[in-house]
């Protein structure tokens, strides 16, 4: 009898800890991000290495630029997971994120962690495009005297044509914009919205005609 009893009070636990993840993942899914963090922290005490929880948790702290916090819920994540290019490439976003937003001297010593993520991430997954787009963005925004190279970044632009032709030329038309080659990014961008036909790839091209070509006649048509 008190086997059963037992049996009974385990399964009863495991179905309302069920219930627990799955209305803190509803909640997240409607972006009501506090109250979804408050279930995840409490179904975490009850399955400590629940992985898609702590990814949740590490989701909402970068939501909220706690950036320290999302970096724990991160590296417990690629330390579990060594072959995980998600996990690797968010643990590097929010590496990256976080030296945005602190003194530049003591953003220069994450500099090589943030590097590391991201490239363990693209050997990971040969098709990963957003470790491949972070490295793009790191090597054009980096100093060439601390590891900014165009070279670089034009080598994970190819890397992500050879994925996808529309993020492909979108990276290239990127890395035009940012050397203020415009009319080659024009070429670029007008590609990647003829494949694309996103927000994204209207934006980009919008915003080039509008404020670095200055012609607004080809931001109206683009717009149209």
């Amino acid at each position: 009898m008190k086997k059963i009893l037992f049996l009974f009070l385990l399964f009863s636990q495991c179905m309302f800890s069920q219930t627990l993840f799955e209305k803190a993942e509803k909640l997240y899914k409607e972006k009501k991000f506090e109250e979804a963090k408050g279930l995840f922290e409490s179904y975490l005490k009850s399955a400590p290495n629940h992985q898609k929880t702590i990814e949740y948790l590490g989701d909402i702290a970068g939501n909220s630029k706690k950036w320290d916090v999302a970096i724990s819920y991160y590296k417990k994540l690629k330390l579990q997971n060594p072959n995980s290019a998600t996990y690797w490439y968010k643990y590097g976003g929010a590496l990256g994120m976080k030296a945005k937003s602190i003194n530049k001297f003591k953003a220069l010593g994450m500099i090589s962690d943030i590097e590391t993520a991201f490239l363990t991430a693209a050997n990971l997954d040969k098709k990963h495009l957003e470790s491949r787009w972070a490295l793009v963005m790191l090597y054009i925004e980096l100093p060439g005297i601390i590891g900014g190279s165009e070279t670089k970044a034009v080598k994970y632009a190819d890397e992500l044509m050879a994925i996808s032709k529309g993020e492909g030329y979108l990276a290239k038309g990127y890395i035009d914009v940012y050397y203020k080659r415009y009319k080659a990014a024009e070429v670029n961008l007008i590609k990647a919205h003829q494949l694309g036909k996103s927000a994204i790839t209207y934006d980009k091209l919008y915003d080039l005609y509008m404020y670095k070509l200055k012609d607004k006649e080809k931001a109206q048509n683009i717009k149209k």
